[in-house]
């Protein structure tokens, strides 16, 4: 019997439909409507039990009353062919008695035999392919690899963030700090050497005046060169 123009139950949707993804558990539901005035025993069966898993598989729909069952597929590691599948889901009915509950129902209320009547509805199972990274269309990816650069007032740049130009400007200005202690060593070396230049002019005036009066080297001269010497090689020394 076709599904969907059960006597006993109406089942809705008429296959299960799987959105289709690698290394995912997908689920789908089925709806059972009882449209009888007495209890409905269902039972449900499928070709490959070990890769679905129904909640529930069994149980009683009382009258004017809907079950919800979900089908879960488990997590697949290759896509079927051509996204086809074989598998098939087959729905039982058969009339219960009243106030019957899941734990009244056992094999044998659906095996057929005379007197009993025994509805079957059989489900394919059908792939759905979802939208995948490879199939994003090249526009978007264009479209998203030139998206521009939003400032944080709102105004957009198509160019690089302001950071990287500051980080840029910033070696320039520690390159001048060594430039400017260079100038002020020359400076002071430039300083030095006057000052040294002046300090030899004194000290050949003072070694003339000592040879007219004394014709030789005063103890004074003598402690004015030594003075000379030290204040020379500490300059140097610093410059």
């Amino acid at each position: 019997m076709n599904a969907g123009s059960a006597t006993f139950l109406e089942i809705q949707p008429s296959e299960l439909s799987f959105r289709f993804e690698l290394l995912r558990q997908i689920s789908c539901s089925m709806q059972l409507t009882n449209k009888t005035n007495h209890y409905v025993a269902f039972k449900v069966k499928t070709t490959n039990p070990k890769k679905y898993c129904v909640r529930p598989n069994i149980g009683v729909v009382l009258p004017g009353s809907t079950c919800d069952v979900t089908v879960t597929m488990q997590s697949q590691s290759e896509a079927p062919p051509d996204m086809q599948c074989k598998d098939k889901f087959l729905v039982q009915s058969v009339a219960a008695e009243n106030g019957a509950t899941t734990q009244d129902i056992n094999a044998d209320m659906f095996n057929k035999v005379a007197g009993r009547v025994v509805e079957e509805f059989k489900l394919r199972v059908v792939f759905v392919p979802t939208i995948t990274s490879s199939t994003i269309p090249q526009e978007s990816e264009q479209w998203s690899s030139s998206c521009p650069f939003v400032q944080e007032n709102g105004n957009h740049n198509s160019t690089m963030p302001q950071p990287v130009s500051r980080s840029s400007a910033e070696p320039t200005k520690k390159s001048s700090e060594p430039s400017s202690m260079i100038s002020e060593l020359t400076e002071e070396k430039r300083s030095a050497i006057q000052q040294n230049q002046k300090l030899r002019q004194e000290l050949e005036l003072l070694r003339k005046e000592s040879s007219k009066r004394n014709g030789g080297f005063s103890l004074t001269f003598l402690i004015v060169v030594g003075l000379l010497g030290i204040i020379v090689g500490y300059i140097l020394k610093k410059t």
